[in-house]
């Protein structure tokens, strides 16, 4: 059965960690990445910057061959970055585990990250790759993926417990009946938790549902 695990990393320890010594206030969220061992190519959004500092900033860092500026809404902005192979890192554990990144979020403080692997043998190789190469994370959670009502709709536990919830409370409503707040303190979670909880849910039940691979 597929596995989802949620860590964290100190800032310092990924490629474009450098990046807040000079952009505290920046925030940089990672597209969803399938790893190749011999590639990595991710696309993330920046926020909390202005051009200009992109620009300036974002040169290729350790463990990067190429950041380029693709695209700007408002004021966020889409980057795409090359990775070195012979980088150890996350990223390259990752790749040798075959494990997908469904997000990573950075700020000053760390790295958050949600991935799946295929089975629990796939996580375990990735935290073991990582004990090995001394590359630090802290395991936040590990959830077991669920099919829903045999669609094959890949939602973790948690996620089914706070969208279903939030439906049950009227968040969903107009006007809403439950605030996010409220929802958050009957899970005794926070906001942020819940928020992400939600987005990434309606992510994968899109994805599910209202996209069609070619």
């Amino acid at each position: 059965m597929a596995t989802v695990m949620e860590f964290t990393s100190p800032a310092e320890e990924f490629p474009l960690g450098s990046v807040f010594e000079n952009l505290p206030g920046v925030r940089v969220e990672l597209e969803r990445l399938i790893p190749h061992e011999t590639l990595i190519i991710p696309y993330f959004w920046v926020r909390g910057a202005g051009t200009g500092d992109i620009e300036a900033e974002f040169e290729p860092h350790a463990g990067v061959t190429d950041i380029q500026l693709v695209d700007n809404v408002e004021d966020e902005y889409l980057m795409r970055a090359e990775w070195k192979q012979e980088y150890f890192g996350v990223l390259s554990s990752l790749a040798k585990a075959n494990v997908v990144v469904l997000s990573g979020f950075g700020t000053k403080d760390e790295w958050r990250f949600e991935v799946r692997g295929e089975n629990q043998e796939a996580i375990a190789e990735f935290r073991e790759y990582c004990q090995e190469n001394e590359i630090p994370i802290t395991i936040t959670a590990v959830h077991a993926m669920l099919p829903i009502q045999g669609e094959g709709y890949e939602l973790t536990e948690p996620q089914r417990e706070a969208l279903v919830l939030a439906y049950e409370r009227g968040y969903f409503d107009s006007p809403r009946k439950a605030s996010l707040e409220e929802i958050a303190d009957e899970l005794g979670i926070t906001q942020q938790s819940l928020s992400s909880r939600l987005r990434r849910g309606h992510r994968r039940l899109i994805r599910a549902t209202l996209i069609t691979s070619s």
